[in-house]
């Protein structure tokens, strides 16, 4: 019998991570999920059976207890890191973006996903495991407003595609989602309807994709993968 595969998804108690969560464990896997807020965690948890540390990846503290609870695995198939930070809401432009909050978003959104990667690296390559660190269009679009979360996911962009390079044994993937109607979203156009964007789950079976076909690692764009209906 083959053995029950495993993940760790970093924002894993809403929005797209809860998704995916959800999905996951109707295909049987094991789940380890982390999130800051604590009740969403728990409703995921108990609806998937997983693991689950709440807390958030840019604190090394939680990293560090993360980092213990994967040490105890048999085994690691999969990494999602798709916790992110929008920065201030309304996004200010880059000529007033506070420096502080500018450090923070980097912390999540770049620093913290690479301290994942790190971390996993050995369990991932015993594995042959697959790495996918979720982007934004906003990383190749100079979308005004958006310098401080966009600069991030390009910089997040550039690091998996170095990681890939560097660790050619895995298969390492950005992977942009698109617009999805999630509060992150809502968040960044605070004044909005944004009941017109697609829900998370909807982008769930290109993402699984993914992982099945599992392609050379690369940028890939959840619209522009091949799903069978």
């Amino acid at each position: 019998m083959a053995a029950t595969k495993t993940a760790l998804i970093t924002g894993g108690s809403a929005g797209f991570g809860r998704a995916v969560a959800m999905a996951l464990a109707a295909r049987g896997w094991d789940l380890i999920l982390t999130a800051r807020h604590l009740d969403p965690l728990v409703q995921v948890r108990d609806a998937t059976g997983a693991m689950a540390l709440a807390g958030d990846v840019a604190d090394p503290a939680h990293r560090a207890r993360l980092a213990a609870l994967v040490a105890q695995l048999d085994r690691l198939d999969l990494v999602i890191n798709n916790a992110s930070a929008l920065g201030p809401s309304p996004m200010p432009r880059l000529s007033d973006y506070p420096l502080d909050m500018y450090s923070a978003v980097l912390s999540t959104n770049v620093v913290a996903p690479l301290a994942i990667l790190q971390m996993t690296l050995p369990k991932l390559r015993a594995c042959d495991g697959i790495a996918i660190d979720v982007g934004s269009d906003a990383a190749v679009n100079p979308y005004e407003g958006w310098g401080g979360y966009g600069s991030s996911k390009a910089a997040l962009d550039h690091l998996t595609a170095i990681f890939a390079a560097e660790n050619p044994e895995l298969r390492v993937y950005t992977f942009d989602p698109g617009d999805m109607r999630t509060a992150m979203h809502q968040a960044a156009f605070p004044d909005e309807d944004i009941s017109d964007r697609p829900e998370p789950e909807t982008v769930v079976p290109a993402l699984l994709h993914l992982i099945d076909a599992r392609p050379p690692s690369g940028r890939y764009l959840a619209a522009e993968l091949s799903v069978a209906p």
